[in-house]
């Protein structure tokens, strides 16, 4: 279905049980709300209703063509007017990847509309900035990919060229088939649509930081030992800011694609986290 939020209209994937409790599903790149559909059964199983967004870039109609439309606080704003939207007031947040990133920035934004928290592959910001730091870490050789995706007329024409075989190449150790790949693969064939979720990258090494102290929902935070992106440094500091409840999951030989390497590991950590966090 199709959500008005902010002036734009974004492609959102709502299932199980009416009633059930709300759980926010946001995507990384390259991919979309697709990405999520190995996990959510259990917890449509578990009674839990799932809202899976296809995020600002990503959905047609919530495209903008200015890099300051899609600095952080912007895709903050969004998840919470889709939630307003659908006359959510509180959810419980799931995120990856940059999905991750938009997860912790809504719970140092307004913490009273999270139920509980659970991030995959990226940290706390403040614990990235961390292992940025840290001469002994390998984090920023791990993230220099950044500034190449922020690079838009270099890295949308590379990204696609020879039918799509760089794009292709992200997705290497993941364990998919080449049909997964592509179904992620082809809505980015539309350069104004790699060029949106690029446009996430540039935004962030070009406009303000934004900056919020610990998180105080209950959290979990899911790292894999064979992430390219992201190092242990950064992942073992992510603990220090969460004062509230906080649960750390390491899975190993999985790749940064955790919930389609592993989906029942992220259904299994959120559902722990879901009644870990909320009082009976």
């Amino acid at each position: 279905m199709l959500v008005s939020a902010r002036g734009f209209e974004f492609r959102v994937h709502a299932a199980g049980p009416d009633a059930g409790p709300p759980v926010l599903l946001l995507h990384g790149f390259p991919q979309h709300s697709g990405q999520w559909h190995k996990v959510v059964p259990a917890l449509h199983a578990a009674g839990l209703r799932t809202i899976a967004v296809d995020q600002r870039g990503y959905s047609p109609g919530a495209r903008p063509v200015e890099i300051a439309d899609y600095a952080l606080a912007e895709m903050t704003k969004d998840a919470f007017s889709i939630m307003d939207a659908l006359g959510l007031g509180a959810c419980h947040v799931v995120g990856h990847d940059w999905g991750a990133a938009v997860a912790w920035s809504m719970a140092g934004t307004d913490p009273r509309r999270l139920l509980t928290l659970t991030t995959i592959s990226v940290p706390h910001l403040a614990a990235m900035a961390v292992a940025m730091a840290d001469e002994q870490s390998d984090q920023r050789e791990r993230s220099a990919y950044m500034g190449f995706f922020a690079q838009l007329d270099e890295a949308v024409p590379a990204l696609l060229a020879d039918d799509a075989q760089l794009l292709k190449s992200l997705f290497q150790g993941s364990g998919m088939t080449e049909a997964e790949v592509e179904r992620y693969v082809a809505p980015m064939r539309d350069p104004d649509a790699l060029r949106g979720g690029l446009s996430w990258y540039t935004a962030v090494l070009t406009q303000p930081r934004q900056k919020y102290g610990p998180v105080t929902v209950p959290t979990t935070f899911i790292w894999s030992t064979e992430d390219v992106a992201l190092g242990p440094a950064a992942a073992h500091a992510c603990g220090r800011f969460v004062t509230a409840d906080y649960r750390y999951v390491e899975l190993e030989g999985v790749s940064h694609w955790v919930p389609d390497q592993d989906p029942g590991a992220v259904a299994a950590a959120i559902l722990d986290r879901v009644t870990r966090g909320v009082p009976a």
